[in-house]
């Protein structure tokens, strides 16, 4: 079944470079020299692209292919604006056919200079953006939010939660990626650290070297995660990252609970597996919440924004995920709004108040427009301590 999988992907992969190369090639009726020269581009993408997807799958060592991943998932996102600029293309010359037919005019022989042109421009935009886009992922900054919640005590008034999801090392990102954001929470001096899941693709003996920065995570009231889609696509068990994870002083909350003091007052952290997470991770917020102080405080972290319709009516006061990157990709987006009920920030799911991060890092291609990285920070404020 896997090698069923895997050719019919390289053959959807011919296609759409196939598709490409009659549309930038052929179609504009470019010169043989020019010709060799995209097409060359055309076919080594492709290449990378698939070596690429074989390195995100672990077949290949991150420590000596991680560069050519970067390549081959950067070409992805040139792929993707490049279908998008030629769709358009298709559009417009769809449009004059018609107009041409209906009006009687003579169809022009050879390549239109307009398509000539219109497909420069698309080759030249599509470069551009994910030029600004490779630019825009790789600066992760910490972003500055606040949540008032009524039944806050007063002495936890100004408790500084920092969110840290979807950081995706491996393929495309290694330690290094991992030691930035780690610098940069520390920086923002947080009481607690959270870890919304999807932290690596890939084994734990192949990427777990890059998440070693992790253990110099300084939270005085503890480093927590929980685990998110990703952490279950290399394993046979996913329970290993999770493992792994204690390694580095983090503690997974395994469908569970903890309680968050400070000056003689409580918070209640509960958090979930990720709702893809095979039987034996199945999520379980019953088990997550039993036997709780209804009185407290209750923040309640899951990797997928949706979760929060498992908790609806149980007196959840802040939900914190992640999981969508905000579309990553624009116009991504709208996509991602379809299945998700808060794509980025702060919304509403029924009672419960969802934050969902834009996420850290990048899955597939290290590549963000419009839905620029964050490290969020969350101010916890009651109502009667400002």
């Amino acid at each position: 079944m896997v090698w069923v999988v895997a050719l019919v992907a390289l053959l959807v992969v011919v296609a759409i470079t196939f598709w490409l190369h009659r549309r930038l090639v052929v179609a504009t009726g470019l010169p043989r020299g020019w010709a060799v020269v995209v097409d060359g581009v055309l076919i080594a993408g492709m290449l990378l692209g698939v070596f690429a997807f074989l390195l995100g799958a672990g077949l290949f060592d991150p420590s000596w292919a991680r560069p050519f991943g970067f390549v081959g998932y950067t070409w992805w996102a040139v792929v993707f604006y490049l279908m998008l600029g030629v769709l358009l293309i298709g559009l417009i010359a769809l449009a004059v056919r018609l107009t041409a037919r209906l009006t009687g005019a003579k169809r022009p022989e050879g390549p239109q200079r307009w398509l000539q042109l219109g497909t420069a421009l698309i080759v030249v935009a599509a470069l551009a953006t994910v030029g600004y886009g490779l630019t825009e992922a790789n600066r992760v900054q910490v972003t500055e939010e606040t949540a008032t919640i009524a039944k806050l005590p007063r002495s936890l008034d100004g408790l500084r939660v920092a969110l840290i999801t979807d950081l995706h090392v491996g393929p495309a990102r290694g330690v290094g990626f991992t030691r930035r954001v780690v610098d940069e929470v520390n920086a923002a001096r947080p009481d607690v650290v959270i870890l919304g899941g999807d932290l690596a693709d890939g084994t734990v003996a192949a990427v777990g070297p890059d998440l070693e920065p992790l253990r110099d995570l300084v939270a005085p009231m503890g480093v927590y995660g929980v685990s998110g889609n990703h952490e279950y696509l290399a394993e046979d068990d996913g329970g290993n990252w999770l493992d792994f994870w204690e390694t580095l002083g983090v503690v997974p909350l395994r469908n569970e609970r903890v309680e968050l003091r400070r000056d003689g007052a409580v918070i209640d952290l509960a958090g979930v597996y990720d709702r893809t997470a095979p039987d034996e991770y199945a999520p379980d917020s019953d088990a997550a919440l039993a036997g709780r102080d209804t009185s407290r405080v209750l923040i309640y972290v899951a990797h997928q924004p949706l979760q929060a319709e498992d908790v609806r009516g149980r007196g959840v006061d802040l939900q914190l995920s992640g999981h969508t990157h905000d579309g990553q990709l624009w116009p991504f987006g709208y996509a991602v709004a379809l299945q998700q009920p808060v794509v980025s920030g702060f919304g509403q799911v029924g009672d419960v108040s969802v934050f969902t991060s834009r996420g850290t890092g990048a899955w597939g291609p290290p590549v963000r427009v419009g839905a620029p990285p964050q490290i969020v920070v969350i101010t916890l404020r009651s109502p009667q301590g400002h």
